[in-house]
């Protein structure tokens, strides 16, 4: 069957579910979606698009940062995070201010969802090591302002999934941070970054013990 008729199917179905919901329902139809959330929506012909360029300036400019350079990535390899780092105090309010502000970036942005939320677990007497950081996530955004999701009509359906654990990355309790991603098509649609439960032995490790 010509494709066509799929699309002109599809498409009268939507017109027919719109119309039932506005006879029972005070809607109006408002046309394509834009913004939701303090989500930019860009649809075209063969995509659609979504950013937090907007709330991405705005965080910068809230924080002083408008004008900073910009950080290749966000965190470091060597940046190893702990409660009590040698560093002093840093002032708390402003500390959860700054990742409370980014942890909502993180809805289309995977490359700061790890980094963001590492740095979420030190909310209570952060340092001025942890704000710095928190900071430097954002010189990060700074110079990616334009990166979101692109979901792209036509890619062949192919289910990619990502995963990735930091081994003991946690200094206070050894325990690991694993992250995965999904995507289908295109762009990613599952992402999340956990703790886990237990604290991983290495076989050679175990072994030894044994």
């Amino acid at each position: 069957m010509d494709d066509s008729v799929y699309t002109g199917s599809y498409a009268k179905m939507i017109e027919d579910f719109k119309c039932d919901m506005m006879n029972k329902y005070e809607m109006k139809n408002l046309g394509l979606l834009h913004h939701f959330l303090g989500i930019r929506v860009i649809q075209q012909e063969g995509s659609i698009f979504i950013h937090q360029k907007k709330y991405a300036l705005s965080l910068l400019d809230k924080f002083g940062l408008k004008n900073c350079k910009s950080m290749s990535i966000p965190l470091t390899p060597t940046d190893k995070l702990r409660k009590n780092d040698g560093s002093e105090l840093a002032y708390e309010e402003l500390y959860k201010k700054i990742v409370g502000s980014i942890l909502y970036l993180t809805t289309p942005r995977l490359n700061i969802i790890y980094s963001t939320c590492v740095l979420a677990r030190y909310m209570h007497c952060p340092t001025t090591k942890h704000l710095g950081i928190s900071k430097r996530i954002l010189r990060y955004v700074q110079g990616t302002i334009d990166y979101g999701i692109n979901y792209k009509k036509g890619n062949v359906a192919l289910l990619i999934s990502f995963y990735n654990s930091d081994w003991s990355g946690d200094e206070d309790d050894m325990k690991s941070t694993s992250s995965y991603a999904f995507s289908f098509g295109s762009g990613a649609f599952s992402w999340a970054t956990v703790k886990q439960q237990s604290v991983a032995l290495s076989l050679n490790y175990r072994s030894r013990i044994d």
